[in-house]
């Protein structure tokens, strides 16, 4: 397969030094889903905020420590969503400097009617893990303002990789955690994914004037207006596919998978299915497509 982005070549547990008052240390958790690893961001020059933590690694731990100078602490440790790569390790280091964990809530926080009815029908998520036990000291909402002696964020909540997913504002960059990232598309795997959720905060950011993200994984994104613009382009496209597939008969997920993913490899399907899911589910939500009365993974979809 080839690389994404074959210049993004970080050294787990190194401190790189991004803008002045801003470092990066990525996790020793490289995957297909994490890509080089979580990045783990240290914001400010005196009491540091911490976001993203990252998974439970004593190896990525003892490097967040160690990246604090003479004078420096870690004040805050914020946290953009609740998937075993980003959260984890927040307690730990809560325990270790005393700072609270900041948060919009636990792993569950912020679902839909139609994702908490989902998932009562036994439907559960696939993919990167959720963090169940994950829960913040304190709870953040949208436009909260977290405020340090040189450095000053404001959160923005951006459901839709996650329920319960957030990024922040600084200066003129965003912190996108997973819902915007340059080297992949994010994924939305019901019910703790939701399309509809993530579409809405695509557009959101993409009336916004930030001139930099920084992401939950792979290098900064230098033109992330066009980026959030690229990723409706492929929602939409992706979404006018399974359209089609339906002119011809209603369809299950499964069904739908074979048709549109004609081409890759039967061993991504399960992933992919989670995809076209996601899908039904935002054209259900905007009455383009039925469903009956059913398990969401089984029943057949049809055009309204």
């Amino acid at each position: 397969m080839q690389d994404p982005d074959p210049n993004f070549q970080p050294v787990p547990g190194v401190s790189e030094d991004l803008r002045h008052g801003l470092r990066r240390i990525v996790a020793p958790n490289p995957s297909p889903m994490t890509f080089r690893g979580t990045n783990t961001y240290l914001l400010g020059t005196k009491d540091l905020a911490v976001i993203d933590p990252g998974p439970n690694s004593a190896a990525h731990l003892a490097a967040i420590l160690s990246a604090q100078s003479v004078g420096q602490r870690i004040t805050h440790i914020l946290v953009t969503h609740a998937h075993i790569d980003h959260s984890p390790l927040a307690r730990q280091l809560s325990q270790e400097t005393g700072a609270p964990v900041y948060a919009f809530g636990p792993a569950e926080a912020g679902r839909s009617d139609q994702m908490r009815h989902l998932a009562a029908q036994g439907v559960v998520s696939g993919g990167e893990g959720v963090d169940w036990d994950f829960a913040p000291d304190i709870a953040v909402a949208d436009g909260t303002k977290l405020t340090a002696e040189d450095w000053q964020i404001e959160v923005i909540y951006t459901p839709g990789h996650m329920s319960n997913h957030i990024s922040f504002c600084w200066k003129d960059a965003v912190f996108s955690g997973d819902h915007v990232m340059g080297w992949a598309t994010s994924m939305v795997s019901p019910p703790d994914g939701d399309l509809t959720a993530f579409m809405a905060s695509l557009r959101r950011l993409k009336t916004r004037q930030d001139k930099m993200y920084f992401p939950g994984h792979g290098a900064p994104i230098l033109d992330p207006i066009s980026r959030v613009g690229d990723l409706i382009a492929h929602r939409r496209g992706r979404e006018a596919q399974i359209l089609e597939a339906l002119t011809s008969g209603a369809a299950n997920v499964n069904d739908l998978t074979r048709i549109i993913y004609s081409e890759i490899d039967p061993r991504l399907h399960a992933a992919a299915s989670r995809n076209v899911l996601a899908h039904l589910l935002d054209l259900e939500h905007r009455s383009v497509v039925i469903r009956p009365k059913g398990k969401a993974t089984e029943v057949e979809f049809s055009l309204f």
